[in-house]
């Protein structure tokens, strides 16, 4: 689409914060009002437009698109797509750790206790690690408390976490990622040591390069609209 307007602004209005193009006000692709939470998110989505050139690019966009995913799909019904996420905490990365080589298992160590021992302060809970990939199920009080910590956020909040877990593999990732606990190159990090260890000691080929380039392009914008709610 080329683009049709001189200027964003945000603007207040009510119910949040409103992106207006040359005074008219911005919708969602489902015809909703694009209201925001914060000003300065609707300031980083309104730049976010401003930067455009003569076409638009929605790639371009990942606050305005995060915004619309919080407004049109989560918003309708978040309990469900809370518990979409929540279902992360049943087979969590964090979780599932290497026997061999010793390399490995120390930088799993190092990137994933913190996590796992912050998550037990959070939520009082018990969750255990093992070895391999089969499936070792966490208690179940555990879990249920994890699905009232996602299920207790708000549809901005989700469409935030949506991509830390999705991308990380890992709830908890996610979590102490949108209470800040780790910043966004912890949780890259966390979400990434497998991958990044293999690619240490055998080479990356292009194709996965570009593939990790484009997930931490989509990890960074979450991880900053989630900076811009509070």
């Amino acid at each position: 689409m080329k683009r049709f307007f001189d200027k964003a602004a945000a603007q207040p209005m009510e119910g949040g914060f409103g992106i207006a193009l040359d005074g008219r006000p911005v919708r969602t692709p489902a015809k909703a009002a694009l209201l925001v939470p914060t000003q300065v998110l609707a300031d980083a989505i309104a730049g976010e437009w401003n930067a455009q050139g003569a076409k638009l690019d929605p790639r371009s966009m990942p606050l305005t698109g995060l915004a619309n995913a919080a407004i049109d799909r989560i918003a309708p019904d978040p309990a469900l797509f809370a518990a979409s996420l929540a279902v992360f905490g049943e087979s969590d990365l964090v979780a599932y750790r290497a026997d061999s080589p010793p390399s490995l298992i120390v930088r799993q160590a190092a990137a994933w206790d913190p996590v796992i021992d912050w998550a037990r302060r959070r939520y009082d809970v018990e969750f255990t690690a093992t070895t391999g990939v089969i499936h070792h199920p966490q208690p179940a009080a555990t879990l249920e408390r994890l699905r009232a910590a996602v299920a207790a956020r708000t549809p901005f909040e989700l469409a935030g976490l949506n991509a830390l877990v999705t991308i990380s593999g890992s709830l908890l990732i996610g979590l102490a990622m949108l209470e800040r606990e780790i910043d966004a190159e912890a949780g890259w990090l966390a979400g990434h040591v497998d991958e990044l260890w293999q690619a240490e000691q055998w080479g990356d080929d292009e194709l996965a390069q570009k593939a990790r380039v484009s997930r931490r392009g989509d990890f960074d914008a979450s991880a900053r609209f989630l900076s811009l709610l509070h």
